[in-house]
């Protein structure tokens, strides 16, 4: 059992953590709320309101190649836009930056106040040129004392330095906490310098950075949902076109790993049934079942009959071009070419409303449950008094299942207060960034399309939002297992034979990624950087 972590965001001069946030293992349900010494989210975005009109003219990102366009989202008020070379374009409010605090070293504090007030203004005249309209340091002098005067100047001078170092990762980190002190004038100025430092065709930590920074923005702005929404994958318009989602699918092995793993699972659970009943709680297109329906139709004996109930909201339609019809007649083709009896039951619900009724279970079948990265989006305990996260499984539990599949991101951030979660953020998606660049070639013309459309929603939800609008919240795998057991399942370790399948799958990408089995479950990282874990329950 591992130890709870603390993470600490440090002083501006100071990247962000690389490990993920934990949490203790031990898990209370309910748990009993926390004061947080910091400032609440809430607060936090109550007291910047007075500068959501400086962010009023921003534009959504655009792509720099000219082979992506994505349409600015008007009614958002805070995104960011992009310049010709693929930087974020500065907000000429934001360039006038004014502030009190001037880089000052102790030496500059004198006894003689004229003395004192003769070498701010020599530091003022290097620093800003004879343009010293903009500050009048001796109305600061005399409100200041020499103490709190001398720790503002060392400050300023530690971020003037940061800066110049050109650290991407250390100016967000200082950003994303100064927003969280509700400091607005150093907020806005690290603003102004990231953008000049950010570029959605550039390395991959400018890629992420740019992001990350609309997600500051909207943080600022109070606009993170409304981003959110604007970003979600679409369907290309030409038919004959992958959608991003699919193109991400093919690319990194994430959602392959999911699927594989899980399918694995549920095979060797279903090995001896005559009738196989899959309720999948997020079926999106039904990618996942094609090799396990294949598989299955090739076990002796004969194929059992499958019977799949997808649920999905008709809000996922973007994602497939279509309600859930397209999916199960997708899905009865490729068994009926493979000869094995199958069924498709459509529920068009959101997870968070399943009841049992909605769920059509009959006698004799053999149930399977899957839930491949979906569970992080239902509110917890956290959230709300419904509990969606448990209330599922407790639903699934009284249904007596065979076998419940579980695939998500190895990441926290879900209970994790603003700092933290900002930097675990950064550090997971620095490595699917990373793994993307690999994958495909910084010009190739769908890349951009791809991060932009599926990657950079998570991240602004994640970043800006909070409360019920934030919905992208990932729990480590040790919280799912106390999720589980609470519920009254036990682990139903994954069997050699998946742990090679997905091995041989790996063969065919980086050698980058990592595959770890762990306690009966399978880890999928990229280098030193878990992202994806598997496993199942019974």
């Amino acid at each position: 059992m591992q130890e709870s972590q603390k993470h600490i965001i440090p002083n501006v001069s100071h990247g962000c953590g690389e490990q993920p946030v934990e949490e203790p293992e031990s898990y209370s349900w309910p748990p009993i709320p926390s004061v947080d010494h910091q400032a609440s989210s809430d607060e936090v975005i109550q007291g910047t309101q007075l500068s959501v009109q400086h962010l009023a003219q921003y534009c959504t990102h655009e792509s720099s190649s000219g082979t992506s366009t994505y349409h600015p989202v008007h009614s958002s008020p805070s995104s960011i836009g992009f310049s010709a070379n693929g930087s974020p374009t500065s907000h000429p409010d934001l360039q006038n930056y004014q502030s009190c605090g001037s880089p000052v070293n102790q030496s500059c504090l004198s006894n003689d106040t004229d003395d004192l007030g003769h070498k701010m203004r020599e530091l003022e005249s290097v620093l800003l040129g004879n343009d010293l309209d903009a500050f009048d340091m001796y109305a600061i002098t005399d409100e200041l004392g020499p103490n709190q005067l001398s720790s503002e100047a060392e400050n300023w001078e530690q971020m003037m330095e940061m800066i110049s170092r050109g650290d991407l990762k250390e100016v967000l980190c200082a950003c994303a906490k100064a927003l969280a002190n509700s400091d607005m004038s150093t907020t806005e100025l690290l603003m102004s310098n990231l953008r000049q430092m950010v570029s959605v065709s550039g390395e991959p930590i400018q890629r992420l950075g740019a992001y990350m920074l609309e997600g500051l923005v909207a943080r600022l702005a109070s606009s993170g949902s409304s981003i959110y929404a604007a970003l979600r994958c679409k369907e290309p318009a030409s038919a004959e076109l992958l959608s991003y989602m699919h193109i991400l699918y093919e690319i990194c092995p994430y959602f392959k790993f999911g699927y594989m793993s899980a399918n694995g699972a549920i095979a060797e659970a279903m090995k001896d049934e005559s009738r196989v009943h899959i309720i999948d709680f997020q079926v999106a297109q039904g990618s996942q079942w094609i090799t396990l329906i294949q598989a299955l139709a090739a076990r002796p004996g004969g194929p059992p009959q499958i019977r799949i109930t997808g649920i999905d909201d008709s809000t996922s339609a973007y994602a497939r071009g279509g309600g859930l019809g397209l999916v199960g007649q997708r899905l009865s083709r490729l068994a009926e070419s493979c000869n094995v009896p199958f069924e498709f039951h459509a529920a068009g619900i959101s997870a968070s409303e399943v009841q049992l009724e909605n769920i059509e279970v009959r006698p004799g079948e053999a149930i399977a449950v899957n839930f491949a990265f979906m569970l992080h989006h239902m509110p917890d305990e956290s959230v709300s008094c419904q509990n969606h996260r448990d209330r599922l499984l407790r639903l699934v539990k009284s249904l007596s299942p065979k076998v419940v599949t579980l695939v998500e991101q190895e990441s926290n951030t879900n209970t994790a207060p603003f700092l933290p979660r900002f930097a675990e953020t950064l550090s997971y998606f620095r490595a699917v960034f990373d793994s993307i660049d690999v994958a495909l070639p910084r010009e190739h013309k769908e890349r951009i399309n791809v991060e932009q459309h599926c990657l950079a929603r998570e991240i602004v939800n994640i970043i800006a939002c909070e409360g019920m609008e934030r919905v992208e919240r990932y729990e480590l795998l040790s919280k799912w297992k106390s999720r589980f057991i609470m519920a009254g399942f036990s682990p139903y370790p994954l069997s050699s034979l998946v742990n090679g399948t997905i091995k041989t799958l790996l063969q065919s990408y980086s050698e980058k990624y990592t595959l770890e089995e762990r306690d009966g479950a399978l880890y999928l990282g990229w280098m030193n950087r878990v992202l994806v874990a598997s496993c199942a329950w019974r």
